[in-house]
């Protein structure tokens, strides 16, 4: 959705992207088999009054801040989902990582598999791991919360100074310029680690389940105090905090992943969940052999649920037959589905706004003239084909540039992108030529894995305490310096002509013309702003950063070259490429002011302190609860505009699993259910301010 709004991770309901997926399928909503939500509400929702009824100190600012979401709509998904899509056929739900797994296994080239899931929180779950064999998956086991590795590793993410959420990318990043000295300490205080992977976390360093903070003063003092401020210069503590915390983590996944071939005795992999986007640990896994093959869910994130739901739901619950690529490639292939514009909608948008450009009549000769410009040290915001799925682009929404170039790290990242410095870029290599720069010798098309520069490709350097990062970015490792990391390292993305024929001939020329292989590969677009997806939006980054070139499929346009003049007729361009583009609608000041009434009414009824109960450790075997048909089936009492009755706070709690919550939460269900049939009428899409310094755990 946020691709088509431009609001980073755009929280409303997604009717712009849901839109698209029905014009492409040339069907209306009516049509539809089935709709399928990647979550079960009403767990979560147990998990959410625990964590309330957990927390020791007043929370009701919390309470308040979040609650309103759960109110006017998480309640009640089924009829959000009514009004919005005009659709009278069957809902479902499926359990969160239920689709995490199977978003990784059903588009796998695997006819069998184990299935691997790890991130922040599902409903209750953190981790998990079950089998896949044709249209069948099985969850097996799964590792509950608070106990998760997502939220340790966002919890320094936080301490470290980036957002939550997002910049768990960028300690990645950071972490090679620093040394893993705080290592024992972490595992001396914070958290207990089995032979199986299952962890215990020191909940008293962390404030994440009062969704105040991640980190309390207790783990403050702990790393010799307070956490960096957003945007501040970072100090060789945090490069030693982030050094620390990947070798943790991936010392956790190591022993997961050894723990579920043993249980499972399968010989391929699939991996999912937030943590599996940290591709210095799949590279690992991949060097350690435990594992014949390895497939990672490009959206390994939330967003590739939706995936994941819709294929559960077509194999496991409507039996649909599962027939794999007979070539042994992904059905996901590149993951490029997306939306397109052909050659006469991107000439009527350039005639438009009088751009002058270049026609190529075929795409050999426009890659000719790409690389000419590459060789000239140009940088290129390159759009062509479909959009990618997912945080990655690919090679269809890319800025590429010359590896070679010594300087193009750093002017990509502080002129073009606007973003820190040390920020490494992935090199796209043609897949035939990876050993000539890599040791490596496996497919990587989703920038999924992390491999090194061979020794002979290697310029001696050595990483000293340099306080500046400018500094040590600036120096030369390799003879591709643009792409090699501090450690040597690079986050490949392999590129063949059957996932994107496009990018692949593109390098192709451009190796013909350089000898050089690979291209720089980053997402076309600037810090704080989402993947661009239009003509529109390209051609705005384009415009408003150092970028030389801009191509739009077959037409290129030259900055040096562009008439300033033309101001007018840019202003021209404000076409609308989307569909109804709906955005909140502000709640009446009078019903904002009875929701937080009745919201303080409510929580004032809550069990007030922590019964100090157990939290779950170890792994919990999941298989008879959580694979039946019925895990997807909503009752008739929850997918009712009525939702308030007894019969509903029945089916709710059957979905819970804590004894004692259900008997200390009857009233307060009672109440709160109330207050779903009285402010549903107001059933706008999610407004709420979302905090970059806590996980969003409500």
């Amino acid at each position: 959705e946020e691709r088509f709004t431009r609001v980073k991770n755009d929280k409303s309901f997604p009717n712009n992207a849901i839109n698209f997926c029905l014009e492409t399928a040339k069907i209306s909503p009516n049509q539809l088999s089935a709709v399928v939500y990647y979550d079960n509400s009403y767990i979560t929702f147990e998990r959410i009054l625990w964590s309330f009824k957990e927390t020791k100190k007043n929370n009701i600012e919390i309470w308040q801040k979040y609650m309103p979401a759960w109110i006017k709509y998480k309640l009640n998904i089924p009829q959000l989902i009514r009004k919005n899509l005009r659709y009278n056929g069957k809902i479902f739900h499926n359990l969160h990582h239920r689709s995490h797994l199977a978003s990784a296994f059903f588009p796998s080239p695997f006819k069998k598999a184990a299935i691997l899931t790890v991130d922040g929180v599902g409903e209750w779950a953190t981790a998990s791991y079950g089998v896949g064999e044709g249209n069948k998956i099985t969850m097996l086991e799964q590792m509950n919360f608070p106990n998760s590795v997502g939220l340790l590793y966002s919890a320094f993410t936080s301490f470290i100074g980036f957002e939550v959420n997002e910049g768990e990318y960028k300690m990645m990043g950071l972490a090679p310029y620093g040394k893993p000295i705080y290592v024992d300490t972490i595992l001396n205080n914070l958290i207990q680690i089995n032979e199986d992977g299952s962890i215990r976390i020191d909940q008293t360093y962390f404030d994440y389940i009062s969704g105040r903070a991640m980190t309390n003063q207790k783990f403050a003092d702990l790393f010799g105090g307070k956490a960096l401020k957003p945007g501040a210069k970072i100090t060789q503590r945090e490069r030693d905090l982030a050094a620390s915390i990947q070798v943790i983590t991936e010392k956790i996944i190591l022993k997961m992943v050894k723990y579920v071939k043993k249980v499972t005795k399968e010989e391929n992999l699939c991996l999912s969940g937030g943590v599996a986007l940290n591709c210095v640990i799949n590279g690992n896994l991949k060097n350690q052999n435990i594992f014949k093959d390895i497939w990672v869910q490009p959206a390994s994130g939330d967003s590739g649920s939706s995936l994941g739901c819709a294929f559960d739901l077509y194999y496991s619950y409507f039996e649909n037959k599962r027939d794999l690529r007979s070539d042994g490639y992904p059905v996901q292939l590149g993951s490029n589905l997306g939306p397109s514009w052909n050659n006469n909608e991107i000439k009527s948008f350039l005639d438009t706004g009088s751009i002058k450009y270049q026609y190529f009549k075929n795409k050999e000769k426009r890659n000719t003239a790409i690389s000419h410009f590459l060789k000239k040290k140009k940088v290129i915001g390159y759009f062509s084909g479909k959009a990618e799925f997912g945080p990655r682009a690919l090679g269809s929404r890319s800025i590429i540039a010359d590896p070679r170039e010594k300087n193009m790290q750093t002017r990509i990242n502080l002129k073009i992108k606007f973003r820190e410095s040390f920020r490494p870029f992935a090199p796209a290599v043609l897949r035939e030529k990876i050993n000539k720069y890599f040791i490596s010798n496996y497919d990587s098309p989703y920038m999924t894995f992390v491999t090194h520069i061979v020794p002979k490709k290697r310029l001696s350097f050595k990483l000293k305490k340099e306080k500046n990062l400018l500094k040590i970015v600036k120096k030369i490792r390799s003879d591709i310096p643009a792409v090699t990391h501090v450690d040597y390292s690079a986050r490949i993305q392999t590129v063949d002509s059957t996932y994107n024929n496009d990018f692949y001939n593109l390098i192709k020329n451009f190796e013909k013309l350089t000898g050089c292989s690979m291209v720089i590969n980053t997402s076309f677009n600037v810090k704080g702003e989402p993947i661009v997806n239009s003509p529109l939006d390209a051609f705005k980054c384009f415009l408003n950063t150092d970028m030389d070139i801009l191509v739009l499929e077959n037409f290129i346009i030259e900055k040096s070259n562009f008439n300033k003049g033309s101001d007018k007729n840019i202003k021209k361009l404000n076409w609308r490429f989307y569909w109804n583009n709906m955005r909140p609608a502000e709640l009446e000041e009078n019903t904002t002011k009875d929701l937080l009434r009745d919201l303080r009414e409510v929580y004032n009824s809550l069990p007030k302190n922590g019964t100090n109960e157990n939290f779950d450790t170890g792994w919990v075997n999941v298989i008879e609860s959580q694979n039946s048909k019925k895990i997807f089936e909503i009752p008739d009492a929850l997918d009712n505009e009525n939702i308030y009755s007894e019969e509903a706070i029945n089916e709710i709690f059957k979905y819970w699993k804590k004894q004692k919550m259900i008997k200390s939460h009857q009233k307060s269900v009672t109440k709160i259910l109330k207050m779903v049939r009285k402010y549903k009428k107001d059933f706008d899409v999610e407004s709420s301010f979302v905090s970059s310094k806590v996980y969003e755990l409500f």
